[in-house]
């Protein structure tokens, strides 16, 4: 474990020893909580950025997959006909 040195004003100390002293704990364990869960969350994120773009990229080897697997024939177009067609029976 390392050891850092902060500089913070009297009034922060103050109120931050106060703070400590109702949780039961104390600075040190405030501030090292604190910035493990800064590591956590950064780590969360990265993890949930690899996951959105691995999910992606299978999305698009499936898309692909069906493109080869099923070509079009020919395009699409829209006829109002059967749209209606349901209603007008």
């Amino acid at each position: 474990m390392k050891n850092i040195t902060l500089k913070i004003n009297d009034e922060v100390h103050t109120n931050a020893r106060i703070i400590a002293a109702q949780r039961g704990t104390s600075i040190s364990a405030m501030v090292r909580e604190y910035l493990q869960s800064l590591h956590q969350d950064q780590h969360s994120k990265e993890n949930d950025e690899f996951s959105r773009v691995e999910r992606l990229q299978k999305l698009y080897a499936a898309a692909d997959a069906r493109a080869v697997k099923k070509p079009a024939t020919e395009p699409w177009t829209f006829h109002r006909e059967e749209c209606y067609e349901d209603r007008l029976r």
